[in-house]
């Protein structure tokens, strides 16, 4: 600890200086032309219906911010998001299907091990297990941590609310379910991280997809097909460590933070070069400083985070009832304008899901090979929480706050075509009133105007909604203060989503460079999470996000092909815990 510190606190050092004078001198570019416009404004409802809504003003940004991100949007966001949300027909985008289908198959592949194994997860979290002398880095518990420090973040306060906002309260219900089948698929593939891990040139630990993919085919004669797959598994990771799981979070915190911190308004690179500082801090000592800072974090932020959202069920608690009736409801409404239908509900659901709990991206894996013990199948075990914590519970209870307190959002139907309707009123802090129809060209077809209408007030939700619908959510309790433990709460997961992802891409980085390159990975991701509070790039984070979603194209393939070793460890696993032959230890 004390060599890897004395080996970057220089390069760290001179680089954080270059970032504050970086952020002095264009730090605000990215503020709008005219303060004035940045505020949005409130639409009389009365001929709103015969305005089509107007796009917000758009920001200066350098030109060359605008050369790369518009490049990015034409060469790489277009055609792969073609690929990924291409739907043969059925209506449900590709990468949805694999993630479901994935679910659905290791539920039935492991005997609903979400279910038989939960109470035996809770034990070897709690440390009945655990044996110091043990292979590994950190224990179970530490790496339980760390990847829920990456996956209960933004998408649990923002994204519940973006998919309620489009698909209605019934999105709650299949992020539920999509969170009850991940729970199988982070098992399978948190067991084979353990099963194939090895270690660096420096001792440490290197496991996860990159790992499994390459041993693991080998073992059946794929050798050819694990190294092409493991190289494609770490680039996507790497690039998406440095947008989705860095400059994205330091973005989106600060959009809900300077609301109310105005001098951040002025000087957004302040909160950046803060933030880089932090997580520079914790990210040269290693998995180990990682998981110490994660096991305080992620407890912490969930307590409050949590305590406040169910003194809002509290006060409601005559609502709940048919707050989830609504919920179930709603799942299978066949009006569901802006998602498109009930298929479109699942779809919105699947994919909040899916971004939130990350089961199936393969990233955990890679936290979870770090963990102490012997027993691979263990692990896997301890990891099905993750979709239960993030997912079944922590989203869940976002979705119940919003659907008790009314937040999302009211909608006026045209009574004789209940699929399309005039407005719609958001919850961002300012109050937001926009069209949908519009007024009505005679030269196009009307179902093509409503599509186009649709898209447009999807995309005015994604971008007014999230975090902004929960604050208001939190702040219908009475208490305003609530509205600040929902602040800390978002720097808090940003912070720890952040030292998390910057672990999974440096290990990728040191599969693929070696380890004496871990410096400079290290330097590339301080830099981007200051980059993320200066530069707004759309198609450049809209890329690294894909990247995520893309990790999940080899990384499952893997598992679906390595599922029998899985199921064969945890045959023997499960016939030592029966027997009574696994040591607690007292």
């Amino acid at each position: 600890m004390s060599l890897t510190y004395s080996r970057l606190r220089l390069p760290i050092t001179t680089l954080l200086l270059m970032l504050c004078f970086t952020g002095m001198v264009i730090g605000q570019d990215d503020l709008p032309a005219d303060p004035a416009a940045a505020t949005a404004t409130e639409v009389d409802a009365e001929t709103s219906a015969a305005e089509p809504a107007t796009d917000p003003p758009v920001s200066k940004k350098a030109a060359w911010v605008v050369t790369i991100d518009t490049w990015f949007g034409e060469h790489l966001v277009g055609p792969l998001a073609t690929l990924f949300f291409y739907d043969f027909g059925t209506g449900v985008p590709f990468v949805v299907a694999w993630l479901l289908v994935a679910g659905i198959f290791l539920t039935l592949r492991m005997m609903f091990i979400n279910i038989r194994g939960f109470w035996h997860a809770i034990r070897l979290t709690r440390g009945d297990y655990d044996d110091p002398a043990d292979v590994g880095e950190v224990s179970h518990f530490q790496a339980l941590a760390t990847a829920l420090s990456a996956t209960v973040g933004l998408g649990n306060i923002g994204g519940v609310a973006v998919a309620i906002g489009l698909g209605g309260p019934g999105a709650a219900f299949w992020i539920f379910i999509v969170g009850f089948l991940g729970m199988s698929t982070k098992f399978a593939e948190c067991t084979l991280g353990q099963l194939y891990r090895t270690n660096d040139s420096d001792g440490h630990t290197l496991g996860g997809p990159m790992r499994y993919l390459k041993a693991g085919l080998a073992e059946m004669r794929l050798g050819w097909l694990g190294m092409l797959l493991s190289t494609i598994f770490a680039i996507l990771c790497i690039g998406a460590s440095f947008g989705g799981g860095n400059a994205y979070q330091v973005s989106q915190s600060l959009s809900a933070v300077k609301t109310d911190v105005v001098f951040l308004q002025s000087y957004p690179w302040v909160y950046g070069l803060v933030m880089a500082m932090a997580v520079g801090v914790v990210i040269i000592g290693g998995i180990q400083s990682i998981g110490r800072v994660a096991s305080k974090i992620v407890p912490l932020m969930c307590f409050a985070y949590f305590a406040a959202a169910l003194w809002i069920l509290f006060q409601n608690v005559s609502a709940l009832p048919d707050a989830f009736a609504l919920i179930v409801s709603s799942a299978f409404e066949p009006y569901a304008p802006l998602a498109g239908g009930a298929m479109g509900v699942l779809v919105i659901g699947i994919q909040r899901a899916a971004f939130s709990n990350e089961a199936g991206v393969g990233s955990a894996a890679i936290a979870h090979s770090a963990a102490k013990t012997n027993e691979p199948v263990s692990e896997g075990i301890v990891a099905l929480l993750e979709p239960f914590i993030d997912t079944m519970v922590v989203c869940m209870v976002t979705a119940l706050v919003l659907v008790v307190s009314g937040t999302y959002n009211p909608r006026i139907q045209d009574p004789d075509s209940p699929d399309r309707f005039a407005f719609v009123e958001t919850h961002s802090p300012e109050t937001v009133v926009a069209s949908v129809l519009g007024s009505v060209d005679p030269d196009q077809p009307l179902d093509e105007q409503v599509d186009a209408a649709r898209a447009k007030l999807a995309h005015m939700v994604e971008h007014k909604e999230g975090a902004g619908m929960t604050l208001v959510a939190f702040r219908s309790s009475g208490f305003h203060w609530f509205g600040y433990i929902l602040f800390a709460a978002v720097v808090l997961f940003a912070f720890s989503t952040c030292i998390s992802w910057s672990y999974y891409g440096e290990r990728c980085w040191v599969g693929l460079f070696g380890t004496r390159s871990s410096v400079i990975y290290k330097l590339l991701f301080v830099s981007f999470t200051f980059l993320g509070s200066i530069v707004t790039a759309t198609n450049i984070l809209e890329f690294s996000d894909l990247m995520i979603l893309g990790m999940s194209l080899p990384n499952l393939l893997g598992v679906f092909l390595l599922s029998g070793v899985v199921k064969r460890a945890l045959d023997k696993y499960w016939q030592k815990y029966r027997c009574g032959s696994l040591e607690r230890i007292l």
